[in-house]
């Protein structure tokens, strides 16, 4: 089975991984994989814009977990998306060093539910889980996630709602 471990920058996905891999899953990151895929960066943006296309098609599934913000654009057999708080996030993506530009993007983003309506979009919804990462330790997070591919906790979503942020 493959995970998708997905969510606006800020939301836990690398620190989380990092949790999971050393209980024994094999993580791989989009950063890594989709590195060959890049076309060209946006300077103003402060990012790399990849041949979304010709990754996905290219790429291999695999037993494990693949973490990254467009992950969920992958044949995935679940996938996790993470979400957090806006004026939390915010706060990350400054002590990230992030532009107000890209801060405020990744901000909008999140508060507008746009990888969670992604994620339904490819994925049924039983095999989506949402958990919001924004009290939760990163080891709680990466609790709840192994209870998930175990099969000991169901797949849900919808209890998040950030629409007061707008």
């Amino acid at each position: 089975m493959m995970v998708c471990i997905t969510g606006t920058p800020g939301t836990g996905k690398s620190a989380v991984s990092e949790i999971l891999r050393d209980k024994g899953y094999r993580v791989d990151s989009q950063n890594e994989t989709a590195k060959k895929y890049i076309i060209c960066s946006d300077f103003s943006r402060d990012t790399d814009i990849v041949d979304e296309d010709k990754w996905i098609e290219d790429f291999e599934p695999f037993e494990g977990i693949i973490e990254g913000h467009i992950t969920h654009y992958l044949p995935c057999d679940s996938v996790v998306v993470l979400r957090c708080r806006p004026d939390i996030l915010k706060e990350r993506l400054i002590k990230r060093g992030y532009g107000p530009e890209k801060v405020l993007e990744n901000v909008m983003a999140e508060a507008l539910d746009v990888v969670l309506i992604e994620a339904l979009e490819e994925h049924s919804q039983d095999s989506l889980l949402e958990i919001d990462t924004t009290e939760k330790s990163p080891e709680q997070t990466a609790d709840e996630i192994s209870k998930f591919m175990k099969g000991d906790i169901p797949g849900h979503f919808g209890d998040t709602d950030w629409s007061l942020f707008l």
